[in-house]
């Protein structure tokens, strides 16, 4: 056996009884302690690579995400100092990289009020601090772009090259850190009803984990993710990166356009084998990673031969009905010259009764006469432009019906038609508080 898979066992021993520990409710310093001479033999990438096969084995995420700040103290000075260079300006990653930056300094912010509102004795000056504490929190919700950048954006070609762990376990991370955004700001809510110290230090407590946990990630971003990334992904891919991140945002202000003449390339349309080359050129995480435990590329091809390109995917005939049998509403579509050319009908609502004859019929034929100078109104409206779209509410059979007229149009903005989308939303106004019970925050 050699000795990168008999350390690689001890390694996964050793943090499967860390897990086991941590479970148990034992303090990660003492539990790691004990099992700090096997990680060290190990390669940094091992602990990612045991944490995807503990997945798979049907472990948590919530469990494996426990490892995360152990995984980070191990390896800290294994990591330092590694900068990324060469990342030309205004590069999808020079922006990624910017934005760590300015999501440390949030931070900083911060933890600096947290600290000086342990230190405040005075109730009005308490206050004060805390607003602005509340302010510098309010600010850093921003940081949830910046993770759907990496979520949206760099993950899909990771997978696509078979790198699932490092991507699952930093969303998982990602995902907390906004939880407990979301879960400060609450209790800072409740702290400007009823100012009180036991809520000043929840607030501060909570405002110290959360610029713990942030700036680790942001150690993780640059260190491990971006390096990796810059080293594997084409320039082809870059392009669509840009694209797509132009169209999302930043959080930080993009002074200088990176351009390339190269096709965007998104991740269905790789090829996604990774190269001598490349692996000379990963951190040695990934880098270990790759070499010794043979990643298996994702190979699957989405687009079929019958399918069609709705530009935000593909979809062959059989699955465009099914999809359409499948919405919660009901559609009318009806062409430039004001012809029904087009109608949906849902399985799961129904909305109001239409029949295949009424295809070619004209759209205000399709309503009774003493409607017709308003069904006229909405769409002259949409289709002129007075109007983004029109909305009206009605009764059928004992339902409440919510129709909205809106235009439809091709990306050059020349108007094709008009859409009549209907949608039961009975239960919604009959019941509100009833339907407010089920709303999950995700």
């Amino acid at each position: 056996m050699s000795t990168e898979i008999h350390d690689r066992e001890e390694a996964t021993k050793a943090v499967r009884e860390i897990l086991k520990g941590l479970h148990r409710g034992e303090d990660i310093e003492e539990v790691s302690r004990r099992f700090r001479n096997i990680l060290s033999k190990v390669s940094p990438i091992e602990i990612p690579l045991i944490e995807q096969q503990l997945v798979e084995e049907g472990i948590p995420i919530e469990e494996i995400l426990k490892l995360c700040d152990l995984h980070v103290a191990l390896f800290r000075e294994h990591l330092q100092p590694r900068e990324l260079k060469g990342v030309p300006k205004g590069h999808p990653l020079d922006a990624l990289m910017k934005e760590n930056d300015w999501i440390l300094k949030q931070t900083e912010t911060i933890g600096l009020y947290a600290s000086i509102l342990l230190k405040v004795e005075d109730e009005k000056q308490s206050k004060e601090v805390f607003a602005r504490l509340k302010a510098a929190v309010s600010e850093l919700l921003k940081i949830g772009l910046h993770y759907r950048k990496i979520q949206m954006l760099l993950f899909p070609y990771l997978e696509k090259r078979g790198i699932s762990a490092v991507p699952r376990v930093l969303w998982g991370r990602e995902d907390q850190i906004r939880i407990k955004l979301r879960q400060l700001l609450e209790i800072m809510q409740r702290a400007d009803e009823t100012f009180s110290p036991q809520l000043v230090n929840e607030a501060v407590n909570k405002a110290v984990e959360i610029v713990r946990e942030t700036s680790e990630l942001v150690f993780r971003e640059n260190k491990i993710l971006f390096p990796a990334a810059y080293a594997l992904l084409s320039e082809g891919e870059w392009a669509a990166i840009a694209e797509i991140s132009n169209d999302l945002g930043y959080i930080i202000s993009v002074e200088e356009e990176w351009r390339t003449d190269a096709k965007p390339i998104l991740p269905y349309e790789l090829d996604a084998k990774i190269t001598s080359e490349q692996i000379d050129k990963l951190p040695p995480e990934f880098r270990s990673m790759v070499a010794f435990h043979g990643i298996e590329p994702d190979v699957y091809k989405v687009v079929g031969r019958e399918d069609i390109d709705l530009n935000t995917g593909f979809l062959n005939v059989d699955e465009i009905k099914a999809v359409f049998k499948s919405l919660p509403l009901e559609m009318t579509f009806a062409d430039e010259n004001d012809r029904i050319k087009f109608f949906t009908e849902s399985m799961l609502r129904k909305g109001f009764a239409r029949a295949k004859t009424i295809i070619g019929r004209r759209v205000e034929y399709c309503h009774p006469p003493r409607l017709e100078s308003i069904v006229r109104k909405n769409i002259d409206d949409v289709k002129l432009g007075r109007a983004e779209y029109r909305e009206y509410w009605t009764r059928s059979g004992g339902r409440i019906i919510r129709v909205l007229i809106v235009p439809v149009r091709n990306e050059n903005k020349d108007y094709l038609g008009s859409l009549e989308i209907v949608e039961d939303l009975t239960e919604v106004v009959n019941n509100p508080d009833e339907v407010k019970k089920r709303i999950m925050v995700l």
